[in-house]
């Protein structure tokens, strides 16, 4: 026993300075652990992995044409009195984190406050300096080439959503050239789309029958000691 308590313990006693600083939580140790690498996009046809390269071929055609605006005629006296808002609405359904009202304020006051200028300046030519209605002239026309890579940018984000194919031309030449008729082209394409998802064929499943378990048993006519039998029938209200 002496011999026992003369060796030091080999453990060494933590006092409450210096215990641990994070309390673990009972079951915290076994939370799932988010690895980044694991998320990889794959292939819906044959689940093999994709790289982060990858792009969707853009082969879908356009489900109307450039110069379609009178297939819809919600959309094209919205592309013609407000085309600000037309914009707006088109931009929150491709961008569903951006309101309506943030792009459309902007295309009020580039686009429709741009026209509005230019109109002014032809009617003031007059009274302007030929100088300074060429550097106007200048600054709003590199104001709407401006104008066009922003909208097209969002068309273009809509040809990557439903992998739409280049029609016409480019996005922002598209834009630049066509602009209104390209925001209704836009909005009928993202209309049909929309309804395409949402309508859905019902199926109508009538259910069975309710039906009942009925027993039934018979008293032996030829015999007094026959064992009686029960007689199960399925009948359907």
């Amino acid at each position: 026993m002496a011999e026992e308590l003369s060796h030091a313990s080999r453990y060494v006693k933590l006092n409450k300075d210096q215990g641990p600083m994070e309390e673990i939580k009972p079951g915290e140790l076994n939370q799932p652990i988010d690895v980044p690498q694991l998320h990889v996009r794959k292939c819906n046809e044959c689940g093999q992995p994709l790289p982060e390269s990858y792009l969707a071929p853009a082969d879908e055609p356009w489900t109307t044409g450039i110069f379609g605006c009178a297939e819809d005629a919600e959309s094209c006296r919205t592309g013609l009195f407000c085309p600000c808002v037309l914009f707006g609405r088109n931009v929150e359904h491709v961008r569903e984190d951006i309101p309506w009202t943030g792009p459309c304020i902007c295309h009020a006051v580039f686009v429709e406050g741009g026209l509005a200028f230019a109109a002014a300046t032809a009617a003031l030519h007059g009274f302007i300096d030929p100088n300074m209605t060429c550097l106007i002239y200048e600054g709003l026309f590199f104001s709407w080439w401006m104008c066009g890579i922003y909208t097209g940018i969002m068309r273009q984000s809509l040809q990557k959503k439903y992998h739409l194919k280049n029609s016409p031309c480019d996005p922002c030449l598209v834009h630049c050239c066509m602009h209104w008729c390209a925001l209704c082209q836009e909005h009928r394409e993202m209309k049909s789309r929309l309804s395409d998802e949402t309508a859905m064929p019902m199926t109508l499943v009538n259910p069975p029958p309710v039906q009942e378990m009925s027993a039934a048993r018979d008293s032996p006519s030829t015999s007094a000691n026959a064992n009686h039998q029960v007689h199960l029938e399925m009948q359907a209200l």
